[in-house]
């Protein structure tokens, strides 16, 4: 139990530190790309201290010049860093607009280029997607969990079609990324961590350009399959 409170103590001040320098990174040009490395440096940091060692493959399938969308399973929280700290490309998170309401805080996050989802309402959500997707058209990457949040047992969950959409929209590759390790340091249900190994598997992008909005579910079930056989090949 030590060892969780010393990470929760270290997790609190990086966050202190690294969101600091975030921020004023944010206020050094507008593309937000030293903001993600405080942040992929923010990531490192964790899980140096939480004793977790990432092991990374399939990097070489993507084009660091082109603009994807990534959708990771997601097992922890610790998912989270694991992704800032090796996945070695420029990306974004969606985020809800109410985080971008936070003083300073949300001022950054509009500096560096996040992108901010309307949920309050079906109209409102359709004009958030439409504005992300001409955001990514523009040479932004982001990342998407498609099952909304972290899995209880284990098991991929269904995918929510809202990224589907915005791939279709912004007409760009998806991106397949398993992530299998993680939820053993830290289940959803579970305050405790632990150290261990964790694997970044990076797969073949997934041209979108052959669906359309009507045919979004084929799409959805062409990618999820491809995570979940990552996931199970070796989960």
């Amino acid at each position: 139990m030590l060892h969780t409170i010393v990470i929760g103590l270290w997790t609190l001040f990086s966050t202190v530190l690294f969101g600091y320098l975030a921020i004023l990174f944010s206020l050094v040009g507008t593309d937000g790309n030293l903001s993600h490395i405080a942040a992929r440096l923010w990531g490192r940091s964790i899980l140096a201290a939480s004793g977790i060692r990432v092991r990374v493959t399939g990097i070489e399938s993507i084009d660091p010049a082109k603009s994807y969308i990534f959708m990771s399973n997601h097992q922890s929280n610790f998912d989270i860093p694991v992704l800032l700290a090796f996945l070695k490309v420029q990306f974004r998170w969606l985020a809800k607009e109410e985080l971008f309401k936070i003083p300073f805080f949300g001022y950054a996050m509009q500096r560096v280029g996040y992108i901010s989802i309307n949920r309050s309402d079906r109209r409102s959500a359709f004009l958030s997607l439409k504005r992300a997707a001409k955001i990514i058209r523009g040479g932004v990457s982001v990342l998407i969990f498609p099952e909304g949040t972290r899995s209880l047992d284990g098991r991929i969950r269904p995918f929510k079609k809202g990224g589907f959409i915005l791939a279709l929209d912004a007409g760009v590759p998806i991106v397949p990324v398993v992530i299998r390790g993680t939820r053993s340091i830290m289940p959803k249900d579970r305050l405790r961590i632990l150290p261990g190994r964790v694997e970044l598997e990076i797969l073949a992008p997934i041209d979108t350009t052959a669906y359309t909005r009507k045919t979004k579910e084929a799409l959805i079930t062409a990618v999820r399959q491809v995570i979940c056989d990552g996931f199970d090949q070796k989960g």
